[in-house]
């Protein structure tokens, strides 16, 4: 054999064993990928960890194991801990999740996710960001603007305690009419986004899901919280407090015909007031 055949000849045996290594490694990654996934799904989140790692080292191209992997990393991190290891965790599920949608920018779950680690880091003008996003590419997401919701209340009502503390009173849920003036007049600029962005959000996510109570004992929250920024107007504060008031009744409503359909089961059955069955 002459040369220019025997050069050929190795290149075709060298691409023979390249695909066939390539063949085998995706193999090995895909039983992974299946090992990680039920690790997880047994709550093994480290062992589970170490599968999605390998599956992404043995074939980086395999659809959805960077997502498990984020995913798995992102059950390990520790709500409201703020110790090295636990917000190191934070971020490495975060940059893979921003890898995945660096690919597809549109993929909601990646969104979400950052979202709700931002979220449990305490991170919460990120988490809102996020959750924005999350509406920019599904507008009727209803959990996400109850997030954003819940997120400008949180915020709205730890600058109302503080401003209170100052002055050595304690929040009455109602207005705080009585409270000085030095304190209400600054916390009215404070607080009037974050309540209007707050109805907004919590509005939008009852429009899109009738039968949610959180978003409605929130809508009671914010509605105290307006109250707030409503100081000074005295008409206006009342008619807080009643909404409050109506939207607190909602909830109770709604999430006791939530909990009753929930325990009537498939089939619908329930009991009358006489404890027979219907």
């Amino acid at each position: 054999m002459n040369g220019p055949a025997r050069i050929t000849a190795l290149a075709v045996a060298l691409a023979g064993m390249v695909l066939s290594m390539s063949g085998c490694n995706r193999l090995a990654a895909r039983d992974q990928l299946n090992k990680g996934v039920d690790a997880y799904k047994s709550a093994r989140y480290e062992e589970a960890i170490g599968h999605f790692q390998k599956a992404t080292q043995l074939d980086p191209s395999l659809p959805m194991a960077k997502s498990y992997l984020a995913t798995a990393l992102a059950q390990n991190v520790v709500p409201g801990l703020d110790t090295p290891d636990n917000l190191k965790t934070a971020d490495q599920a975060i940059e893979i999740f921003k890898d995945v949608l660096a690919k597809d920018p549109s993929d909601v779950n990646s969104l979400k996710q950052i979202a709700g680690i931002e979220f449990s880091i305490k991170k919460l003008d990120e988490a809102k960001s996020w959750q924005k996003k999350v509406l920019a590419a599904d507008p009727k997401d209803p959990e996400a603007a109850y997030t954003v919701g819940v997120i400008d209340w949180t915020q709205a009502h730890e600058n109302t305690l503080k401003a209170l503390q100052t002055a050595g009173i304690n929040d009455d849920g109602e207005g705080n009419a009585k409270a000085p003036k030095k304190v209400m007049e600054p916390l009215k600029e404070q607080n009037g986004a974050l309540v209007e962005e707050g109805l907004q959000y919590l509005t939008q996510a009852v429009a899109n899901r009738a039968n949610y109570d959180d978003a409605m004992a929130y809508l009671n929250l914010i509605y105290r919280r307006k109250a707030d920024v409503d100081w000074g107007n005295e008409a206006a504060r009342k008619e807080d407090i009643a909404k409050a008031e109506e939207w607190r009744t909602k909830a109770m409503g709604t999430r006791k015909a939530n909990e009753e359909k929930k325990n009537a089961g498939p089939g619908g059955i329930t009991m009358d007031s006489s404890g027979n069955l219907k």
